[in-house]
């Protein structure tokens, strides 16, 4: 009865259920050559879009997509029970995953730079919203299909926007191709996220296909008949049907098991999957009640300073804040003030502020600690306006404009990224009246960034920064800075050796930020020790000639140390000469 009066008003009568079932059938031949012509380049833009972290270029992308038929045809066969079009369902969307996988490395490898960009990020941790989207999208797009092409036709695009099928197959071949060229690790992390999203939406548009094309009944005898004499004229459904009669169990499967054992199979698919996308949606929810807290730490900061710190006992104005940030470790949580301010605040009135900002948070004053960076401006009596003359707006100092910029700069450039594997460690800048804003980016890689990667990094600054005339320009510091090499057995440094030595403190002194690390190797035929016997000979050059001391052979604490220490290390090895073996002649007697 309920299915009869499901049917009835979709509008779905006994004509248009064999033609959709039809339809199925025929749209999923592997010899459409505008099937795959769409598979490829859909692949191709929604990588490209990736890459270039653009929705707009994604979703075109998403619409030219047709592996929905093949998902759909998924659904059919498992609401039929029929063996043969879920054989050749599995066949296409097999062969059709392949295909734009294949094309997405082929892409990502003739890339000169692989970021991971936020729209691939934002396709790695899919969760249980994701699995919700998909089983409501793979529903109306099975009514969409089963309805007369009226005014519901209209949904098929936004169906194919809302599950994204393409993409998360293109982040998995962006992954292989970063796993292959670049990172290991990071590379199949971002590929098998991106094919958890995909499988999500495979299971659910199926599991909700099936239960539509059930509710319209759309596998009664009448459609049967129609469907059998329509396979006997293609070739492609007797091919396979031949290849599953030679299977000895075939007999038995002339349906696809009982309709409880197929809701079964695809309920245990979808809690399989329910656990890592569940876990992916308890960290999303952390991360956002850690930001939640995180801008009311930095609300009620901002407000107990306004309050009561940023006037004097009369009113006027002694600071305002220019930059907040906070940070919370061991449960201690550090505020960090930037103000401008014509009186500097005293230890009591910090501590004051400490005590306030405590009650109004509800913690421990002492789980509170404040950084407050003080910019001084002009007195208080020089901004107060001179009597019998009219008021003027205060003017700012060359201090203030100077910090203010540097500031904004800092700001611009903040979370700016280099293609790996180089690494930005710091910036110059130089203004001059008579020629544009110049800026020199310093970073650390084994090799030169090529030229059009060049010139993105230098678009991307000049957007940063609102200033198209800016000239960008950048300098490579390589990580490993070469080797020393003493004689076999000796203490002695080479010239060489010391022109390398001198060149590296100057390296170090002009970037304050990098980090130094001295290997010393010995010969297995020289003495235990040579090697703290050189370690003294270096570090005595480097005390006597530069007055710098550095620990030979010391490693970076690489779970306490910050992020640039882990990262920005130069490396300088010490090794041994080999003596030249002795040519000998021959005995000629």
């Amino acid at each position: 009865m309920f299915r009869r009066w499901f049917a009835n008003n979709l509008g779905v009568g006994q004509a248009r259920k064999e033609q959709v079932y039809l339809e199925i059938c025929s749209s999923l031949s592997l010899d459409d050559a505008s099937y795959w012509i769409q598979v490829l380049f859909s692949a191709g833009i929604a990588t490209l879009g990736l890459v270039l972290n653009s929705p707009a270029v994604i979703i075109g992308a998403m619409l030219i997509s047709p592996l929905m038929g093949g998902i759909l045809a998924n659904g059919l066969a498992l609401a039929a029970g029929d063996v043969i079009l879920a054989m050749r369902a599995l066949i296409n969307l097999l062969v059709s995953c392949l295909v734009a996988i294949s094309f997405a490395v082929l892409l990502v490898s003739l890339l000169p730079f692989k970021e991971i960009t936020s729209e691939i990020l934002a396709r790695t941790q899919p969760n249980m919203l994701d699995l919700v989207v998909a089983l409501f999208s793979g529903a109306v797009g099975s009514v969409a299909i089963c309805k007369e092409p009226k005014g519901v036709a209209t949904s098929i695009p936004g169906v194919a926007i809302a599950v994204a099928l393409m993409p998360p197959l293109c982040v998995v071949g962006y992954g292989i191709g970063v796993a292959i060229s670049l990172n290991r690790v990071q590379g199949l992390q971002v590929a098998s996220g991106g094919g958890l999203l995909f499988f999500t939406n495979l299971v659910a548009i199926t599991f909700t296909a099936m239960l539509v094309f059930l509710a319209l009944h759309i596998d009664n005898d009448q459609v049967r008949e129609k469907v059998r004499e329509w396979r006997h004229t293609h070739p492609e459904s007797v091919w396979v049907q031949g290849l599953l009669e030679k299977l000895p169990a075939y007999g038995k499967l002339g349906k696809i098991g009982s309709l409880p054992g197929r809701l079964l199979l695809i309920f245990i698919t979808i809690g399989v999957i329910i656990f890592p996308l569940n876990r992916s949606l308890r960290q999303l929810g952390r991360e956002i009640s850690i930001q939640q807290q995180d801008n009311r730490n930095r609300s009620s900061a901002t407000d107990v300073w306004q309050r009561n710190f940023a006037t004097f006992p009369d009113g006027e104005a002694r600071s305002f804040i220019s930059n907040i940030s906070t940070s919370e470790q061991n449960d201690k949580l550090t505020i960090q003030l930037q103000v401008f301010t014509s009186q500097q605040y005293s230890s009591d009135e910090q501590d004051i502020y400490i005590q306030q900002l405590a009650a109004r948070l509800g913690r421990p004053p002492e789980l509170l600690a404040l950084k407050l960076v003080e910019i001084p401006t002009a007195s208080n009596e020089l901004l107060r306006p001179a009597p019998q003359e009219q008021p003027s707006e205060p003017a700012l100092t060359i201090a203030q404009l100077q910090s203010t910029f540097v500031q904004e700069v800092q700001s611009a450039l903040r979370d700016l990224k280099l293609p790996q594997p180089a690494e930005m460690i710091n910036y110059e800048l130089v203004n001059s009246p008579v020629t544009p804003l110049s800026i020199r980016l310093v970073y650390l890689s084994e090799r030169d960034i090529d030229g059009d990667a060049q010139s993105l990094v230098a678009d991307s600054v000049r957007s940063r920064l609102n200033y198209e005339s800016a000239q960008v320009s950048m300098q490579r510091i390589a990580r490993d800075l070469g080797a020393i090499s003493f004689e076999n057995d000796q203490l002695e440094l080479s010239s060489d050796d010391t022109q390398l030595l001198d060149r590296v403190v100057q390296i170090l002194q002009q970037q304050p930020s990098l980090n130094l690390e001295i290997i010393v190797n010995q010969e297995e035929d020289e003495l235990a020790e040579i090697v703290p016997a050189r370690s003294q000979t270096i570090t005595e050059y480097l005390e006597s000639q530069w007055q710098m001391s550095i620990p030979i052979g010391d490693r970076i604490d690489w779970q306490t140390g910050t992020e640039s220490q882990r990262s920005a290390i130069l490396k300088l090895t010490v090794k041994s000469r080999r003596k030249p073996p002795v040519a000998t002649m021959p005995d000629s007697r």
